[in-house]
């Protein structure tokens, strides 16, 4: 009898329950604006990033463009399996994700340490004066970045190379160098991106109550133990989030900067993906070219889609913020 008047209430409560259709109009009605402004963002990740996935099909075809899409041949791996027995799959590779796991651990504790560094400044007109010094980099195109670099590397004019050959009496040309690409590669990306990098720590840090500051002051706290047990915790999941992310692009070095920079003597460590991908695919002149570089793409997205999910559930874990 009790299990009747349960299924009974139960009833009776979902019938009087509103129903989440009307209720989601009239909020879509109260908030109208915000939901337009949605529109245009919406339509941009549909038309740029949905629609063109049915162009990976490619990929597992013997594209032709004067069949088309359809009508090419379906050849299933076989694009894949000749990517995996090139020479150069190994190599390539190595030198994407030691790129970016260079990048990426060099790159988070100086990007954290300058905001932290950045939010201690008391001055209002200094602290705006250094922002805005760390910031201008950021704004400089990567063309002109490489030129910059090309210019000061430069073994006849260059500044560091004058100065490495007062000290050890030799010069070199330092992007020839392979071993010597990877740091270069990094740390000029560094300079250039660490400033904008910190906008959202400043952001969070601005979030912190000033009351935990007064309460560490009153208990003879210094700046230091501040900056440790108030200010680092305050930005923990903003960077747990950042890493994420960095994580899901771990195959994806910049294109422009490492094609640049590339020359034939340091070839064997600024190949990576993209470029890669770019001589086989546009530069290519070999058959299914645009089939096989296609492939290449589809392997290195499934790659960082794989990394997202595993250092998202490795966070999920050890009860971290996640992206989902």
């Amino acid at each position: 009898m009790k299990g009747v008047n349960h299924m009974v209430s139960t009833a009776v409560g979902a019938a009087r329950k509103p129903s989440s259709l009307p209720m989601l109009r009239k909020r879509i009605k109260h908030c109208r604006s915000l939901y337009l402004f949605l529109l245009l963002p919406l339509a941009y990740i549909f038309v740029y990033h949905y629609i063109p996935m049915y162009g990976s099909t490619i990929a597992f075809k013997d594209f032709r463009v004067s069949l088309g899409i359809m009508g090419s041949e379906w050849v299933g791996l076989k694009h894949f399996e000749r990517f995996f027995a090139d020479f150069q799959f190994s190599r390539i590779i190595r030198n994407t994700i030691s790129i970016s796991l260079y990048n990426i651990l060099a790159g988070f504790p100086v990007t954290i340490i300058t905001a932290l560094s950045i939010n201690a400044v008391r001055g209002r007109r200094y602290k705006k004066t250094v922002q805005m010094i760390t910031y201008m980099p950021y704004f400089i195109s990567t063309v002109v970045m490489v030129g910059i670099l090309m210019q000061m590397f430069s073994p006849k004019i260059g500044v560091l190379s004058i100065f490495t050959q007062y000290l050890t009496g030799s010069t070199r040309d330092l992007l020839s160098v392979p071993g010597a690409f990877y740091h270069i590669y990094v740390w000029s990306g560094l300079w250039q991106h660490v400033g904008w990098g910190t906008i959202i720590y400043i952001a969070a840090l601005a979030a912190v109550d000033p009351a935990l500051h007064e309460a560490a002051i009153i208990d003879g706290a210094s700046r230091i133990q501040r900056m440790f047990y108030i200010e680092l915790p305050a930005i923990l999941p903003t960077a747990t989030i950042l890493l994420i992310l960095n994580t899901g692009a771990i195959m994806n070095v910049g294109f422009e900067k490492a094609f640049l920079m590339q020359n034939s003597l340091n070839l064997s460590a600024s190949e990576v993906i993209s470029t890669y991908v770019y001589k086989q695919g546009i530069a290519g002149t070999g058959r299914n070219a645009f089939s096989y570089a296609a492939a290449i793409g589809l392997f290195n997205s499934v790659i960082n889609f794989i990394l997202v999910v595993g250092v998202n559930q490795f966070s999920k874990l050890i009860k971290q913020e996640t992206l989902w």
